[in-house]
């Protein structure tokens, strides 16, 4: 197919992903509020969780076709997008406040779930395996972990029902539902398109489809976690923003990462760098560091997480 043609399905694609996560983070956000969930769970969850949803759909649809390296790709340059480029864009707009209770708890979870990640990249280093690979086990116990952190969500929201703050739903809890289904579906369509494009892309010109997924795809499916960041910094509802890049992050490796292995069976690790990892936990171990010496992150840093992006990117390119 001709590649013009390609790059206007890509287009398309994106454009159903981005809209169908909208779409779907408003009609969740609004069956949340129907039901009186509270701030701080949506923040963590729902919006979260639906912002990552294209990483999800790209997955499932990459490893059914076989395309092993846009389904790491696709976690690993997503969750390192996520801190360096998101964050650092939206500290740079304003100063990130950061709770104590992050600092103390979900930032540490996001640290160990992605050092997991790469245990489980080095099977020749620690087990002296004859390939570096990530096995359906590995997958249900990424899965194991997830459901530990969904205990912890379950006992925060338990903590932090406010009865007396109460968002008003923006729809009655009909059209909510509607439009969760509708997003949902927009971005299922989405995702085909994004992964044929890409892949086909990829072939034609001679990129690697580890470029692509850590660069393209990374990128495309991290739109919707862009949007509602750089929003939500401006409105000044940072607890939205951490929560919203933390939960992504660790949804990604969970989830994203952990249903399509556990579903389709192992995916090889061998197209990925030790710059890939060191990124990944690096990323998330400096967003710690910033957040535990003022409990807030500023524009200086946020500018150093946009520098480092940069650098990341570039190496990417060059190696």
């Amino acid at each position: 197919m001709d590649i013009a043609l390609q790059i206007v399905l890509l287009v398309v694609g994106f454009i159903l992903l981005i809209k169908g996560a909208d779409f779907f983070v408003d009609g969740a956000a609004s069956v949340a509020n129907n039901f009186k969930v509270s701030k701080t769970l949506v923040g963590l969850t729902i919006i979260a969780f639906g912002t990552s949803a294209p990483e999800l759909a790209v997955s499932i649809k990459a490893l059914a076709s076989g395309s092993t390296d846009m389904v790491l790709g696709n976690v690993i340059g997503s969750n390192i997008l996520n801190i360096l480029l998101i964050l650092g864009l939206a500290a740079f707009i304003r100063p990130l406040a950061i709770r104590k209770e992050t600092i103390r708890k979900e930032i540490p979870i996001c640290i160990l779930i992605s050092s997991l990640l790469v245990v489980l990249f080095l099977d020749v280093q620690l087990n002296s395996a004859g390939i570096n690979e990530i096995t359906r086990s590995d997958g249900i116990a990424i899965l194991l972990f997830f459901a530990i952190f969904l205990y912890y969500l379950i006992s925060l929201a338990i903590h932090s029902r406010d009865k007396n703050k109460r968002e008003k739903p923006k729809w009655k809890l009909g059209l909510s539902f509607l439009f969760t289904a509708l997003g949902l579906a927009g971005i299922i369509f989405g995702s085909n398109f994004v992964v044929d494009s890409a892949s086909a892309i990829a072939t034609q010109i001679g990129i690697s489809e580890r470029i692509i997924a850590l660069t393209v795809i990374a990128l495309g499916t991290s739109l919707p976690e862009l949007i509602t960041t750089v929003v939500a910094a401006k409105k000044g509802e940072t607890e939205l923003v951490i929560g919203n890049i933390l939960g992504s992050n660790i949804f990604n490796i969970c989830v994203v990462l952990g249903i399509p292995v556990a579903i389709f069976g192992a995916v090889t690790t061998s197209g990925f760098s030790v710059v890939d990892l060191v990124a990944l936990v690096g990323s998330a171990t400096l967003l710690f560091i910033f957040s535990v010496t003022n409990h807030k992150i500023n524009r200086i840093e946020g500018g150093l997480m946009l520098a480092m992006f940069a650098t990341y990117y570039t190496l990417v390119f060059v190696l």
